[in-house]
């Protein structure tokens, strides 16, 4: 199944994102068993705005849309499908 990272940016500040990452959660448990949300990269901009990047699987783009829409409380960025993962192991020192 394909990977994406998806780039937000919530109109919560940080005291209220685990309130919505309970209710992403319970979006895909609940109505979206096909995708998997494998983890997420929070990170404050200097007003105190959470931005995160989210790495899912997903059968396609419109699912991560489907599911954002019925989370609320954020922009969609960027969505973009990974092509792979590569570590520094991956390339030896010459």
């Amino acid at each position: 199944m394909p990977k994406y990272i998806v780039e937000r940016q919530f109109d919560v500040k940080h005291e209220g994102m685990p309130q919505v990452g309970s209710s992403s959660r319970r979006i895909i448990v609940d109505e979206h068993p096909e995708i998997t949300w494998h983890l997420s990269h929070v990170a404050l901009d200097d007003s105190g705005g959470v931005k995160t990047y989210c790495i899912y699987e997903a059968p396609d783009e419109q699912a991560i849309r489907i599911h954002a829409e019925k989370l609320g409380a954020h922009n969609i960025v960027a969505v973009a499908e990974l092509a792979g993962d590569v570590t520094p192991e991956d390339f030896p020192l010459s």
